[in-house]
């Protein structure tokens, strides 16, 4: 029988909607139909299937496990994972050919949804939107024919994952790691064990909080981008007098830094750390960073004679540029770290932080310290304002065509980025809500608001506003 999904759950980077609302069982099944026709078509036979901790993920894996197999796909069930264990086992094993997360990220609890690997590379976009046709036209991918069933298998890779992360620490002398005294801050989410187990092999001091899984986080959202829930790990480390502290989301492929002094460290800020640690070893390297990043990681790149790209926003974008270009760091200002000099180049959390540590041994210098060195600019948090779905596209077009006939020097990758003397600034529609993003960056805090005045302008010339 052919199947329709709710127009609201087939996402730009994956599929994500409210269990009992927009997300059911049906919807778990059809999914395991349609990818194992597309991953037949490919030539694949095998896919992996994780999930989080999310109380709806075992009903939903079971009906997507159920889906895959009737289309005679083989899958192996890793079990509780986070999204990093998914992928580093479609990854490192020869016998895989794709792999489905089930997660809800950092939405809320009532939310879940599906992340996609093909062939080492992100399945989104267009991939996606096929799903849906698939579903609900053609008819051959979810009838059963005359194929025989898929098989089932449960396969352990914790063990063998935390083995990989620890890796990142080689050549690094234990006396460095074993000073350090970290905290740790899993927020409930699927993090939890594979924290307990590298932490439990790292030397030095280490100070977990809410490693336990519970899919109704209970303690705090697990969202480290939004500093209201980084309160518990703030207050962790000056009451400990910690180093610094991490926090994960809910599916641990995004992570945000507290340094020592309590001051969050931005995404773009921990990116340039981490390119000064890749380019010092590998010299002319590519750096790949969203549009929405600061003016400092490209200025950094630029600085230490590697090579700075800007690409879309969007995680899997990013991935999909490092694959083509052959970079060896990437990041996005929502938290995602892309490793490929001595890793696979997936957002790994738990992975980024071990390099977080390896990096300031390398560097000879603490986080607080890194953070100190960087130069202080005025600049917006993300900005995010409702606009509707077939509103938000048209009124970027119109903001461009305006800046175009105006001479405007900008970057059209995503939405319309524009540099002047005071700085630069973004205006772009966001692929997963039904919302324009902004954000602007200046040297100065006067230069910054007639920035974000001059973003408004052209809101208003367009019929919206903040």
């Amino acid at each position: 029988m052919s199947h329709r999904f709710h127009p609201s759950i087939l996402r730009e980077y994956d599929i994500r909607g409210v269990v009992g609302e927009t997300l059911g069982e049906e919807d778990a099944y059809a999914i395991g139909r349609c990818f194992a026709a597309v991953v037949l078509r490919a030539g694949g036979r095998r896919v992996v299937v994780g999930r989080d901790g999310r109380l709806s993920s075992p009903m939903l894996e079971q009906a997507l496990v159920e889906g895959l197999t009737a289309s005679g796909m083989d899958v192996v069930r890793i079990g509780l994972a986070a999204t990093p264990m998914l992928y580093f086992a479609e990854a490192s094993a020869e016998d895989v050919q794709g792999g489905i997360q089930v997660t809800g990220s950092h939405n809320p609890a009532d939310h879940n949804g599906f992340k996609m690997v093909l062939g080492g590379r992100p399945f989104f976009g267009p991939d996606i939107q096929r799903l849906g046709a698939m579903a609900a036209g053609d008819r051959g991918t979810l009838e059963k024919g005359d194929e025989p069933l898929g098989r089932s298998e449960q396969r352990e890779i914790l063990g063998a994952y935390v083995e990989r992360l620890l890796e990142g620490l080689a050549g690094i002398h234990a006396d460095h790691v074993g000073t350090l005294r970290i905290g740790w801050d899993a927020g409930n989410g699927a993090a939890g064990p594979a924290l307990e187990l590298l932490t439990s092999r790292l030397p030095g001091e280490h100070h977990l909080l809410y490693s336990e899984v519970d899919g109704r986080f209970p303690n705090h959202h697990p969202d480290p981008t939004v500093e209201a829930n980084l309160a518990d790990l703030r207050a962790l480390v000056a009451a400990k007098n910690l180093d610094f502290g991490v926090a994960f989301d809910g599916d641990a492929d995004r992570m945000g830094v507290v340094d020592a002094k309590g001051r969050v460290i931005d995404a773009d800020q921990l990116l340039t750390i981490y390119a000064r640690d890749v380019l010092a070893r590998h010299p002319g390297a590519t750096v790949i960073a969203d549009v929405k990043a600061s003016r400092l990681v490209f200025d950094t790149v630029r600085a230490l004679g590697g090579r700075a790209e800007m690409a879309p926003s969007g995680h899997s974008h990013i991935k999909s540029r490092m694959k083509e270009t052959g970079a060896l760091l990437g990041g996005e200002t929502s938290g995602h770290f892309f490793l490929a000099d001595d890793y696979f180049g997936f957002d790994d959390g738990l992975y980024a932080a071990v390099r977080l540590v390896a990096a300031t041994a390398r560097l000879g210098a603490s986080v607080t310290e890194l953070r100190d060195a960087m130069p202080v600019m005025a600049n917006t948090p993300e900005l995010r304002f409702p606009v509707p779905e077939d509103r938000k596209f048209a009124a970027i077009e119109e903001v461009r065509e305006r800046l175009s006939q105006a001479g405007a020097q900008m970057n059209v990758l995503d939405g319309v980025r524009v540099d002047t003397p005071d700085g630069w600034w973004l205006l772009r529609a966001s692929n997963t809500q039904e919302a324009l993003t902004a954000r602007a960056e200046s040297d100065t805090a006067e230069g910054l608001e007639r920035l974000v005045a001059e973003i408004d302008r052209q809101l208003a010339l367009s019929g919206l506003s903040r």
